[in-house]
């Protein structure tokens, strides 16, 4: 059978197929608010680090998504819960967000913020995101940058529901406000760039998420698999793009260890 997208904006759009979708950033807003009230976290430039009560065993990255245009840190504290009960260290890095920025910047700047996370807990660094923050995890091992210390230091990258090539985001309404070009779009997409070599990957994304989702996180693990990374595809069933990450929360879900269990390999 064949497979042709006709509308680019409802391959792209995952509200309007998620029953009770409006419900979800109130949830997340309330459980982030109560989260930070219990585990006050540092400023981290834009966005925060949460640290554990003892020394991190770790530091775990989550950056946040909302195709680059809408949200910041604040609404997914809760998502630290299952790094610091694993007694690991999590930051959450905030970015400008478009169009008043450009992707590229996001990604300089998220990494700004990672070295800096990096330059206060020591160990072992594990790399997540959502959406849009799962394309910025994937820049993060991409060469140039991260700073070498840093990017050595990394042990897993877990991008989940990422948008991996955003060349089809050009025939999108959504780029009415990205304003992305051609050229960004090819400098910016993990799926058309080369890992750096040793950081083994796995893409993460709900087994009910929008086909268009799935195809871009099988994207990038195949091609990275065949310029010679370590990689797989989790295609979690039952789950959506709003429910996926829930699993953040738990130190013992199959995700965190995903995330978390390779901290030993480099």
């Amino acid at each position: 059978m064949l497979y042709q997208i006709t509308d680019w904006d409802d391959a792209y759009a995952n509200g309007a197929h998620i029953p009770g979708a409006e419900a979800y950033v109130p949830r997340w807003t309330e459980g982030a608010a109560a989260f930070r009230a219990a585990h006050p976290p540092q400023p981290l430039g834009r966005g925060h680090l949460f640290l554990p009560k003892d020394q991190p065993r770790g530091l775990m990255v989550f950056i946040h998504g909302g195709y680059w245009m809408r949200f910041d840190p604040t609404l997914w504290s809760h998502l630290a819960q299952g790094a610091l009960a694993a007694g690991w260290a999590c930051a959450m890095p905030g970015y400008p967000l478009a169009p008043e920025a450009r992707i590229a910047d996001m990604t300089r700047l998220v990494a700004d913020q990672l070295a800096q996370a990096a330059a206060q807990v020591a160990g072992p660094i594990a790399v997540t995101g959502h959406s849009a923050g799962g394309h910025l995890a994937a820049r993060m091992i991409c060469p140039g940058v991260l700073p070498d210390e840093v990017a050595a230091r990394v042990t897993a990258c877990v991008p989940i529901s990422p948008l991996t090539d955003l060349r089809p985001l050009l025939r999108t309404a959504l780029n009415d406000t990205l304003h992305l070009d051609e050229a960004e779009a090819w400098a910016e997409s993990p799926a058309l760039l080369t890992p750096r070599p040793g950081i083994p990957l796995t893409t993460w994304v709900g087994g009910m998420e929008r086909p268009e989702f799935i195809r871009q996180a099988r994207l990038l693990a195949d091609i990275w698999a065949g310029l010679g990374a370590a990689t797989d595809c989790v295609i979690d069933p039952g789950l959506h793009h709003f429910n996926v990450i829930e699993a953040l929360s738990r130190p013992d879900s199959p995700l965190m260890r995903r995330l978390l269990d390779h901290s030993g390999s480099r």
